[in-house]
């Protein structure tokens, strides 16, 4: 504010500082604050702090796949070696005890089709309406699976269906090493009775138990390998895409159709050589 001759002017400033709350000096003379700086602050450094111990938390040990035990699989070996027919090879299964996913589930899918038809084809474990009805391949992927065989000529009787696990793993889940080993027997015995001329794996998890290969099945599938079983046959095995992958991803079909149309073509040189 700038000083002028009149005293009023001070007396309005008094007045101001009264109206606005200020009712003590605090210096006899008027101090400029801006223009006198203050007394630097005597800034102490922190002293170094003390370092924590870091003790990560224990780390729980991997839990490995479990190993399949040797006395079932040989019990379910065993088994499978003694039946002589594919009924008997129902009833053993049906008697086996030895795999926990029996007692989960509510059927034993053994298999559906014709026993001895040429081509045979197997998946991996039954789902929620296959293991209601005791049957493989009857729902949704089942009914595709039925479209599929129609559009190459045949019908649902005239091939044999089966899985390498009858029996429903909780919640769909993917079926354990433990588990796959254990089933392993009925299924190799299930080939063998059958006698198919060919086979038809329907997924990963097939194709890898029936060719040996450890690759994802959209690098197995469209190639022929051969199956040997224990009696010395060969059998050509040919891997494709599993009908309920192909209706979560139908621009997959494509390539099914092409495996279709190869097992057509196969089927039609087999019936040209008898």
């Amino acid at each position: 504010m700038t000083q002028t001759s009149s005293g009023s002017s001070y007396e309005d400033l008094l007045l101001f500082y009264r109206y606005a709350g200020v009712d003590t000096a605090l210096f006899d003379t008027p101090v400029n604050h801006f223009a006198t700086p203050g007394p630097t602050p005597d800034i102490k450094p922190a002293p170094p702090q003390k370092p924590v111990p870091h003790n990560p938390p224990p780390q729980r040990p991997a839990v490995a796949a479990p190993i399949p035990n040797d006395a079932q699989v040989d019990a379910a070996r065993g088994a499978a070696r003694n039946a002589q027919t594919l009924e008997e090879l129902r009833a053993q299964l049906q008697a086996f005890d030895g795999c926990p996913l029996k007692f989960t589930a509510k059927n034993t899918c053994f298999a559906d089709g014709t026993p001895g038809s040429d081509l045979m084809l197997i998946g991996e474990a039954p789902g929620r309406d296959e293991d209601l009805q005791g049957l493989p391949f009857v729902g949704r992927s089942g009914q595709l699976l039925n479209r599929m065989l129609a559009a190459i000529g045949l019908e649902r009787q005239q091939v044999y269906i089966a899985n390498t696990i009858p029996w429903r793993p909780p919640g769909n889940r993917t079926p354990t090493p433990l588990e796959t080993e254990l089933c392993r027997p009925f299924i190799d015995r299930q080939i063998e009775l059958a006698q198919p001329k060919m086979l038809m794996a329907l997924g990963g998890p097939a194709a890898k138990s029936l060719t040996g290969a450890r690759e994802g099945i959209l690098r197995l599938r469209g190639k022929w390998y051969v199956y040997h079983t224990a009696n010395g046959m060969e059998i050509p095995v040919l891997p494709t895409l599993h009908p309920a992958y192909l209706l979560r991803t139908p621009s997959q079909k494509k390539f099914a159709w092409q495996d279709f149309l190869a097992v057509k073509m196969r089927l039609k040189d087999l019936q040209t050589q008898d």
